[in-house]
């Protein structure tokens, strides 16, 4: 089985992430209810002493990219993936609206890489996206690393695809996780994502976009299986939501932050 680093493995890669502070990205909704109480910021701070969290201590990498509906390619918004590594073909994320605090949790991303990948039935690898063109694109980052640590992470993720449920849908002024999950997809070529949503989240982050792409050109980008990204062939799985919460407006961008370094 191929490893999903070649030298370097993702631990290492992302160990000194946490010490890099990305800027901040605020959840675009507030939620309703009562603002937390002094008996549950003793009970919070009881529990934080005392609980150990190994699932949460896992968590070792943060991935930013960009998501759309199955079945409605307009319909787009950032995702920030906070993941830990099973092994060295599995990776899990969980998928939040933004990184500060009261980020809100929108979904799940399972990560496996190319080989697991071509042993799966043909009507599973329809709910896959391949990462290659959002590894080449530069959409997919990993904020506070050195440049050479995300260079091989972005190496091996090229390698591999994702299945990935959101089920809090704040992107759509959803201030509660009503409605059902819905199945998500990534983009696989230029013109697809809308621009205005790039350049923002780039400008917020500090990323230039010419300069991770040329860093990436090196990169041998694998032709996708034929029967992953099921949509661009217009096999289209999606869960048919009955509550009619899912009204799909239009994308809107992120809500921009005070960083001014260019995209471009």
């Amino acid at each position: 089985m191929r490893p999903l680093l070649k030298s370097v493995s993702i631990p290492l890669a992302c160990s000194v992430l946490w010490a890099c502070s990305a800027h901040e990205t605020r959840s675009p909704v507030d939620t309703p209810g009562r603002p937390e109480s002094a008996k549950t910021h003793l009970l919070e701070a009881g529990a934080a002493t005392l609980q150990s969290k190994p699932p949460i201590e896992a968590i070792n990498a943060y991935l930013d990219g960009f998501h759309f509906y199955n079945g409605h390619p307009d319909v787009q918004m950032e995702a920030h993936h906070y993941c830990s590594v099973l092994n060295e073909d599995v990776i899990q994320c969980v998928i939040f609206d933004g990184n500060t605090k009261g980020a809100k949790i929108m979904g799940v991303e399972y990560i496996i890489d190319e080989k697991l990948f071509a042993g799966l039935p043909a009507k599973e690898k329809a709910m896959w996206h391949s990462h290659g063109y959002e590894v080449s694109s530069g959409q997919l980052i990993a904020p506070g690393i050195p440049a050479p640590a995300e260079h091989a992470l972005m190496e091996r993720l090229a390698h591999t695809y994702g299945k990935t449920w959101h089920t809090w849908h704040t992107d759509q002024d959803k201030a509660l996780p009503v409605g059902v999950p819905q199945l998500m997809m990534g983009f696989t070529a230029d013109g697809q994502a809308d621009r205005a949503m790039i350049e923002q989240r780039n400008r917020r982050l500090g990323v230039v976009a010419a300069k991770t792409k040329a860093q990436r050109a090196d990169i041998q980008i694998p032709a996708a299986d034929p029967q992953a990204d099921g949509w661009e062939n217009g096999n289209v799985i999606q869960v048919t939501d009955p509550t009619g919460a899912h009204l799909h407006p239009p994308a809107t961008p992120t809500p921009a932050a005070t960083n001014s370094r260019s995209s471009e």
